[in-house]
């Protein structure tokens, strides 16, 4: 290799704006006009994932530095360019597509000097992986030797993804030939760029690499990058693609091991589409695992890519919650994580697990994510038992469990009703149905652990079901409906939205029962009414927020958007209380949705209302893939079999969605006592279990 003697290439000309911004606007005496920071735009991105690595590619395969495109590593973008240059032009591009949740296949030929005619004689085949390379394979197809020239333009700012993603990116910074590439050195960190094999000549000043190929007919020729980063404090760490959760899942022989057994899940059934859709979720589900850093063995999940690609309290416990059809060690290891952060000490917070403030639609202050995590926490252990979760791995999580259980009572400060944010209000029905969750299923729990206090949280969970009742539900001349939100001063907000499905997700009992709920039979049929009119089903899955309510935008994510795991709440909660026909119609619409996507479901997209020919509209700034969606996706498929367990009762009841919305379905390899289990469902609506564990008694 050499560094050259003749003129470099041009290097790449620095932007006085942001690449796909506008330059900032002057307003009067020539003062700049700010705009407001925006996310930019992912939703025609491909995205692969390995968390916490990533990488956003456009559909045409070229990494030009333009928006959000590059490699990324913890947070932090590690290459920005990536150009490819044959015989001195850009390939044209033919097609982009992911082939994985961790790898994109872009394709494109390249015109030559000795082309005569239209045909394409040259193609690139480019295999792009989040965990830190890129396979580039030139293959000639034309009838005579061929010299190709190759360039590949590298740059990189180092950037962090935050700062990218409002239109500010770092200067890009000059690389320094290193063995057979490049490397790029900022404050201590550096990435080098390894190709293999090496270049003929690197020119460090413009970031460029170059090699001259004769190409027989037929004949292909291949680079393979290596993208690697180097901080201070991770110096052990070397490529990306060196230790991806899902390789080391399996290397393990204890609970951990619930995630390299999703590969076993299988679901056959009369709609082709249900089988991509859960090899899809899988797949995403699987790029998303991360591992605790205070306790390897504990896996969870990242929220999702590319804004949220770490631990995200509410979220992660949601998405493995709706995962115990799969194991319980995942659960397991999101509430061990979760309980190492939890707020000691005390003061009003102790017990409480931390979490972010986010916006939670029309007329309401920012809700803290922990407080639903805290309620979750008690909720997610008492039903991984009922699953099969260890009673080793039970007993070592009752006392942060207690802890959240003794938050939420001091919580209420003598009332019942749970404030959110506390101690200032205001009072949000779904947070009163998440307490109330929790007392119940906390109870249960510590009774059977032998544990006090459970006497104290059902006698709480009473009051709050009378005391809600009576205040948070208001009659109309249309059947009525629960209230939003509550204030201490008595006002009252009755917007009516997804939150509600709370409401009906009363959670997993013993003897394979529902838990009790807050609402009573006429109520829960109201409500059911409510969630399957068109103000709220949109025809693609549940809305956020009704048609017809103040405030309500279809692209809103509190105020309008379909959020998936809300949605496949609903379904659960529909199909537990006996309306099939409203949860089966938004099911319906998720796998049809799930079909525009390609099968990998956004955390939300717009609510637009459904009409002969429509397909749903992507939400620009929506993680994909997302830890809640893909596991709402595996929920729903799960929720069509009505399996629940009791494991310590050495039962379980198979209660199917008896009107088979999908028809026939066979689901096996879940897991039930940490063994596999198998049932099918008929046309008719009618299980059977080909697979259980030993000693299981079976009913329904």
């Amino acid at each position: 290799m050499s560094t050259g003697t003749k003129t470099p290439p041009r290097p790449a000309t620095a932007r006085s704006s942001a690449p796909g911004q506008a330059p900032p606007q002057r307003g009067r005496a020539g003062v700049p006009v700010r705009r407001p920071l925006e996310h930019r735009p992912v939703h025609s991105s491909l995205i692969c994932a390995a968390a916490p690595a990533l990488v956003i590619s456009p559909e045409h395969g070229q990494l030009r530095g333009e928006g959000l495109d590059g490699f990324y590593d913890r947070g932090k973008r590690v290459l920005a360019r990536c150009q490819l240059h044959l015989s001195g032009q850009e390939p044209v591009p033919l097609q982009g597509r992911m082939v994985s949740a961790r790898q994109a296949r872009f394709l494109a030929a390249a015109r030559t000097p000795s082309d005569s005619g239209p045909d394409p004689q040259v193609t690139v085949e480019r295999l792009r992986s989040a965990e830190g390379t890129e396979r580039i394979t030139v293959r000639s197809h034309a009838p005579r030797p061929l010299r190709i020239p190759v360039e590949l333009r590298l740059g990189t700012d180092l950037a962090t993804l935050g700062a990218i993603a409002v239109g500010a990116p770092g200067t890009e910074l000059t690389p320094a030939v290193h063995v057979s590439g490049l490397r790029w050195t900022d404050h201590g960190a550096h990435v080098t760029v390894t190709a293999r094999p090496g270049p003929d000549t690197a020119w460090a000043s413009a970031g460029v690499l170059q090699w001259d190929w004769h190409l027989d007919p037929g004949e292909s020729r291949c680079i393979v990058l290596g993208i690697e980063l180097h901080e201070p404090e991770h110096e052990s760490r070397t490529r990306l693609h060196s230790g991806s959760p899902r390789t080391e899942v399996g290397s393990r022989g204890t609970q951990a091991d619930d995630p390299a057994s999703w590969g076993s899940f299988r679901a056959e059934s009369d709609d082709v589409r249900v089988h991509r859709l859960l090899r899809t979720s899988l797949d995403d589900l699987g790029a998303l695992l991360l591992r605790d850093t205070e306790s390897p063995s504990d896996l969870h999940l990242a929220a999702g890519m590319p804004w949220r690609c770490s631990l995200a309290p509410a979220e992660s416990l949601r998405a493995a919650r709706m995962l115990l059809p799969l194991g319980t060690g995942l659960a397991a290891g999101t509430m061990r994580t979760l309980a190492r952060s939890q707020y000691a000490g005390r003061g009003q917070d102790n017990g409480k697990i931390p979490g972010a403030l986010r916006r939670t639609g029309p007329g309401a202050v920012p809700s803290c994510t922990g407080i639903e995590a805290t309620l979750l926490l008690p909720t997610l252990l008492a039903e991984a038992r009922l699953w099969g979760l260890p009673e080793r791995d039970v007993e070592g999580l009752l006392a942060p469990v207690e802890r959240c259980l003794r938050w939420m009572l001091k919580a209420s400060d003598g009332g019942v009703f749970l404030p959110d944010p506390a101690p200032d209000g205001p009072y949000r029905c779904e947070v009163q149905a998440q307490a109330h969750r929790a007392a119940v299923l906390g109870s249960e729990l510590l009774d059977t652990c032998g544990r006090q206090g459970g006497s104290e949280l059902r006698d709480w969970a009473g009051e709050l079901r009378r005391n809600f009742a009576g205040e948070f539900w208001r009659d109309d001349p249309g059947g009525g409906r629960p209230l939003a939100l509550l204030s201490r001063t008595g006002a009252w907000d009755s917007h009516l939205g997804s939150a509600a499905v709370e409401l009906l997700d009363t959670g997993l009992s013993p003897k394979g029962q529902m838990a009790p709920g807050m609402l009573d039979q006429v109520r829960t049929a109201q409500l059911a009414r409510l969630l399957g009119g068109p103000p709220l089903d949109s025809g693609w899955g549940l809305r956020s927020l009704g048609t017809g309510e103040d405030g309500h935008n279809p692209f809103g994510h509190r105020t309008g958007a379909v959020r998936i795991q809300e949605t496949a709440l609903a379904v659960a909660g529909l199909s537990a209380a006996g309306y099939e026909k409203e949860a089966c119609s938004l099911l319906r619409g998720v796998v049809d949705a799930a079909e525009a996507f390609g099968y990998r479901l956004p955390e939300m997209y717009a609510a637009e209302q459904r009409t002969e020919g429509s397909a749903p509209l992507p939400h620009p700034a929506a993680c994909r893939p997302s830890a809640v969606a893909a596991a709402g996706a595996v929920y729903l498929l799960a929720t069509l079999a009505g399996v629940r367990p009791d494991v310590p009762a050495g039962m379980v009841v198979v209660r199917p969605v008896e009107s088979a919305p999908l028809g026939a379905l066979r689901l096996s390899g879940l897991r039930v006592a940490g063994e596999p289990f198998a049932v099918r469902i008929s046309r008719l609506g009618m299980a059977m279990v080909e697979e259980a564990a030993e000693g299981l008694h079976l009913s329904s």
